[in-house]
């Protein structure tokens, strides 16, 4: 399969997709996300299946805006399938960031496989089933996608948005589409910043929040936006007790 040489970083090839093909799966698709650190807005999740190339395709986070949107465009052009769906603050609050997530990938898998589920973006659904999955160390349960014939194999290795050019493109999509709803928010709710910061914890967001409380756009059950507006009686999920990521 085409592969870049190897070098002292890691550069996007089909190492991950090549052990799921040598397994009997066919159809393997990459999936990554963008916002799960994020204090408002959603949580963005992309999906790609990519024919066998060698691409441009790599992280959404270390390249410029101008470059990430026209490789985003490339990555429309030239996928054989592709969804981009998105968790609300709302999903997050009511059953925590990481299930959210794995909803929105679940989501946008069924809508790729002709299942009528409201994605955000859809383009080119797949010919044939979604058999196997590459993510960024994201554990996707596909142990329970068999009642809708789901994809049954996964690699979830680190940093595969930096080793999958699959992940890379679905990197490229979520990132994109989830800066573009952030700048929209903005509109709405210029106090905040949203066009700058996209929801993250940014010492101007902070200022913001500390000033204002959270609005409609926050994830209410995360900590630090909590603290700022206590709802009494409520315990937030788990794995929304402390965010504090970066892009």
């Amino acid at each position: 399969m085409p592969e870049r040489p190897a070098g002292a970083h890691p550069t996007p090839g089909w190492r991950f997709e090549s052990e799921l093909w040598s397994e009997g799966f066919c159809a393997v698709a990459g999936v990554d996300e963008a916002g799960r650190g994020a204090w408002a807005g959603p949580v963005v999740v992309g999906v790609v299946l990519l024919p066998v190339a060698v691409y441009p395709f790599v992280d959404s986070k270390t390249v410029a805006a101008p470059r990430r949107e026209a490789l985003a465009a490339e990555v429309r052009a030239r996928a054989l399938a592709w969804a981009i769906v998105e968790a609300d603050a709302g999903e997050v609050d009511a059953v925590g960031v990481l299930n959210a997530t794995l909803a929105a990938a679940e989501r946008g898998l069924r809508a790729l496989a002709g299942q009528p589920v409201a994605v955000a973006e859809l383009g080119r659904r797949a010919a044939g089933a979604i058999d196997a999955l590459v993510t960024d160390y994201l554990r996707l349960p596909t142990q329970r996608w068999g009642a809708w014939d789901g994809p049954r194999g996964i690699r979830h290795p680190a940093r595969a948005d930096a080793r999958s050019y699959q992940v890379a493109a679905a990197s490229l999509l979520a990132k994109t589409h989830r800066d573009d709803v952030m700048r929209a928010a903005a509109v709405r709710w210029p106090e905040y910043g949203f066009e700058r910061h996209k929801g993250y914890g940014a010492p101007e967001h902070r200022a913001a929040l500390a000033r204002l409380g959270p609005c409609t756009w926050h994830r209410q059950t995360f900590r630090p936006v909590a603290a700022l507006a206590p709802r009494r009686g409520f315990d937030p999920p788990e794995d929304n007790a402390c965010q504090t990521l970066s892009e």
